[in-house]
């Protein structure tokens, strides 16, 4: 609660009577506090014109305590914007703020406020509520991290009254500056900035921030500054934090190799949360739980908008700072208007007939299959040879999970058979297959359908010398993805030759292969000795 807002009791002199009902106010309100919305609302309705003043002093002072976009918005009347998507950068800094150590990995696309919100308001926000606190904030030039550090200094000086925030008169600068009490007595809390490379001397900090850690795409592609940019990580930004500190880093993705991609390959990676926020959602697991093509910040970039940003920048700007994809620039075996071109909405599909439908799996390799996906795929064929993508459920599955998975994958479309990647486990594959059908049968999940031929693949040639003739196949307008596959699509364009082979694309090029196989697709329902395909044309 602000000084207009709260009684001074020390001011009230003698008067025992108002110095008792003062207390009682001052009780009251601590009560207040701690009621939800709903009962604060019910309260202030019920109010008396002067308690309802006091209240609403109250209700300002919570919500500037409350969180970094609550702050904002206070503080400017409303014209700083809140979105989901800064709501989820403000429950990190309340997480931190509550004393819980976070490491955190945020990727956005630019012009979305991540800089704003993580690099401005959400640091003067922390140092509100911990003036005795030490905060880094690093860009990839001094002179962006000094601009973050100059606005918070002249916030603090503009608006240090209403948020208990006051500089130390001997230490102003914008990229370094301690904090005071009201008395103007130096407080062990401050604040200090440094451009990528730069040095970090003085104290430690308890909380740093690593806001846009690469210029351009000229130093996102030069291993040299990748290298730089990375020693610096480690042997700089790293070393400066406090035991039990935190630290963000909040970027668009460059490169593979990029800060955020070594963070995502590292030795601690299990330590970070991981906040991917691509522009038009791709995943099931959205962070902020969007259906997949949803746009990030719709009342700014809908759809609309952000096909009209894809023509303009071209897809691998797209793919890497928009999606957070980053792939490499050259030599890529499928190009985008293969897949783009011969798109089909599920509208256009109803009126395909098919004649096979299979379930491809491309099981996790090594001998951790947590840390690998499980590629999960479906597609179908018809009577001209057309080939159609139909689901892409692939994702971190164990061997207790994706046999189920793609059981019940294939009663969902009604598949005719399951391909199998049998590398990895020999015929433990086809057995997971099974008895992940029998639990379904037992479930009574089957619907009485035939259990789906096992088909295993053993994938001992190139990965080029599979994927090739899949290519071609989309060269030629055959595969039309019904709908869309951000993911699959995303490793289809970024594969070249001598890269792992990622397991959505492995998945679908055994789909694929085994429908545009002649001996497999031409004979038609006569394929199965159990009739299983009749009445498919």
């Amino acid at each position: 609660m602000t000084a207009t807002t709260t009684p001074d009791v020390s001011d009230l002199g003698g008067d025992t009577s108002v110095t008792q009902e003062a207390e009682e106010l001052l009780e009251l309100v601590a009560q207040y506090r701690l009621l939800n919305r709903a009962q604060r609302r019910r309260i202030a309705i019920c109010a008396s014109p002067e308690i309802r003043t006091v209240l609403a002093g109250v209700e300002r002072d919570m919500a500037l305590k409350r969180s970094p976009g609550s702050m904002s918005a206070i503080l400017t009347d409303g014209k700083e914007k809140q979105a989901k998507h800064l709501d989820l950068i403000d429950r990190v800094f309340r997480d931190i703020a509550r004393g819980i150590p976070r490491k955190v990995l945020i990727t956005m696309p630019p012009r979305h406020g991540k800089s704003r919100r993580a690099a401005r308001w959400a640091p003067l926000w922390y140092l509100s509520r911990h003036p005795d606190h030490r905060v880094m904030i690093a860009s990839y030039s001094a002179d962006l991290a000094d601009d973050h550090g100059r606005w918070i200094r002249d916030a603090i000086n503009g608006y240090g009254d209403q948020i208990g925030l006051y500089l130390h008169a001997g230490s102003k600068a914008a990229n370094r500056f301690d904090l005071a009490d009201e008395e103007g007595n130096r407080l062990d809390g401050g604040l200090v900035t440094a451009g990528v490379g730069g040095g970090l001397t003085g104290k430690g900090a308890h909380l740093a921030v690593v806001d846009d850690p690469i210029k351009d795409d000229a130093d996102a592609q030069s291993p040299t500054m990748r290298k730089r940019l990375w020693d610096w990580w480690t042997s700089v930004l790293l070393t400066r934090i406090e035991p039990g500190g935190s630290v963000i880093v909040i970027q668009t993705r460059w490169h593979e190799q990029d800060l955020a991609g070594k963070i995502l390959a590292g030795e601690d990676a299990a330590d970070w949360t991981i906040l991917d926020l691509p522009a038009l959602a791709d995943s099931e697991d959205d962070p902020l739980g969007r259906p997949i093509g949803a746009p990030l910040w719709p009342l700014r970039y809908g759809r609309k908008a952000l096909a009209k940003i894809r023509r303009s920048v071209g897809e691998r700007v797209w793919w890497s700072l928009f999606q957070q994809k980053p792939r490499p620039l050259e030599g890529g075996v499928w190009k985008w208007p293969w897949i783009t071109d011969h798109r089909l909405t599920p509208m256009q599909f109803q009126g395909v007939d098919l004649t096979r439908i299979v379930v491809a799996v491309d099981t996790a390799g090594g001998s951790d299959d947590v840390n690998d996906e499980t590629g999960l795929w479906a597609g179908g064929r018809d009577a001209n040879g057309q080939m159609y993508v139909l689901a892409d459920r692939s994702g971190r599955m164990g061997a207790d999970t994706w046999g189920h998975a793609a059981c019940r994958l294939a009663v969902e479309l009604k598949a005719d058979a399951i391909v199998v990647e049998s590398n990895f486990g020999g015929d433990m594959a086809k057995q997971i297959i099974r008895q992940a059908w029998k639990d379904l049968e037992a479930a009574g999940e089957t619907k009485g359908m035939l259990m789906p031929a096992i088909i295993e693949v053993h994938a001992k040639q190139g990965k080029r010398l599979r994927a090739e003739p899949i290519a071609q196949l989309y060269a030629q307008g055959l595969v039309h993805h019904v709908g869309e596959f951000p993911r699959l699509e995303g490793q289809l364009v970024t594969w070249i030759p001598g890269m792992d082979s990622p397991d959505r694309m492995d998945a679908a090029v055994h789909g694929l292969t085994e429908l545009a196989d002649p001996a497999a697709s031409s004979v038609g329902s006569s394929l199965y000795s159990d009739q299983r395909l009749t009445g498919r044309r």
